[in-house]
This record gives C-alpha cells, structure tokens and sequence, in this order.
C-alpha cells in the first residue's frame, strides 16, 4: 500500500495528533505506512486553463508535469510544517499527553497568531500552478457519484483516509477534481495518477476545503 507522497509523509503524520477521534494505532500505522514518489519530468509550456468542454481542449500526454504535492504549497507554509512546535514534537505517543493532544490542539488553534496552526488550514496557494498542465499521483475521495458509483467529482488528496479516517491535510494540498465523464474505483485505498488543468479556486463543502480544482482530461492507477 503507497506511503504519503514524499516530504508529505512527515507533514501530514503530525495531522493525526490533531483529530478529535482517532483510529487505533495498528490503523494509523497502515495508513501513513506506505510513499507514491512521482517520477519528475522537465516542465513544458504553461498550458492555457481549459474549458467546461474538456473535448475542445484536449492536451497530449506529453504536455503534463508531473510534481510532487509540496509544489502546491508555499514555501513559508512548508517551512512551518517540517519544523513543528515543541508542543507537538515533545507529545509522546501512548502518553498522558498524547491522549488529551485534541483539546490542547484545539485549544491552540483558537490562536490567530500560532503560525503552526495557520499552516495546517492554510489556503495560500502557489500562483504561478495557475493554468498549469499537471500529472499528480493521490487518492480519490468521492463527492458525487450515480448509483452505478460512477464518480464525477471528488478530492484528491496525498494519503490514503485523509478526509475520511484521519484529519484532511491544508487545503492547499487537497485539489477539487471534476471529470463529468465518470470514473469507476474498485477501491478507495488505490492510488491514481490524475491528469488535467489546474487552477487556484478555492471549493468549500462538508467534507473538506480545497485551494486548488482540476478538470482531470485522464487517470491511471498508479505505478512508480
């Protein structure tokens, strides 16, 4: 089973400190436990943003960067989050501490001045990702579907139960993806790779925010 995506990995394990309910730690482990590290090709010309007819505005495969997740987030955002606070690295798993981490992190996320905080539901995005043609490897998690569970539009995100069994990551590393042609996913721990335009508007729902929107023109499950 992948692992989180490179860097992604020591970022987001701090997430699950911050989860008001948890899984077990066997569960945990499985989750963060294994990394889709995405094969980086040179970049090509800035493609323009495509349109509500992904038809009219097919690319080549060619035409697609593929990049890691960190490339979604600022460099001040990712700062922050390789080098926590001592509240969260001092927190030893099983303690005392441990248990009540929850109500001290969301004690602290009361703060508007914890830079910590800020990071973890940060929606500052990289601008220049704007219109760019992109191939990104992540997991689907379904937002609307028909009862054949055809998914037209859904979350991507870095590791497997983001949004689901542990907290979502920032929202400038979760991409709002619409494919009104439909897909189907014989499981939901596959990784894909997905391919498309990527622009930066923010989409909100219950679920989770996202910074950045995708209209997807292919996808694959995933292989290194």
């Amino acid at each position: 089973m992948p692992k989180l995506l490179n860097v992604t990995f020591f970022i987001f394990a701090t997430l699950t400190l911050l989860a008001c309910e948890m899984p077990d730690s066997e569960v945990v482990n499985e989750v963060i436990d294994p990394v889709l590290r995405p094969e980086v090709v040179e970049s090509p010309t800035k493609q323009p943003l495509i349109t509500d007819k992904p038809e009219q505005a097919t690319l080549s495969e060619s035409s697609f960067k593929t990049i890691e997740w960190t490339k979604l987030m600022p460099k001040e955002d990712l700062e922050i989050l390789l080098n926590p606070p001592s509240y969260i690295n001092d927190i030893e798993d099983g303690s005392f501490e441990d248990q009540i981490s929850s109500q001290v992190a969301n004690a602290l996320a009361a703060a508007s001045d914890d830079p910590y905080q800020q990071a973890l539901s940060s929606t500052r995005i990289v601008q220049e990702m704007d219109g760019q043609a992109i191939r990104i490897p992540g997991f689907i998690v379904p937002l609307e579907f028909d009862d054949e569970q055809t998914i037209t539009q859904f979350f991507l995100v870095p590791f497997f139960g983001a949004c689901i069994h542990v907290p979502p990551p920032p929202p400038n590393q979760i991409i709002f993806v619409n494919y009104p042609k439909g897909l189907k996913v014989e499981a939901l721990y596959d990784p894909f790779w997905v391919s498309g335009i990527v622009k930066t508007s923010l989409v909100e729902n219950e679920v989770a925010t996202a910074a950045y929107s995708m209209q997807m023109q292919s996808f694959e499950l995933y292989s290194e």
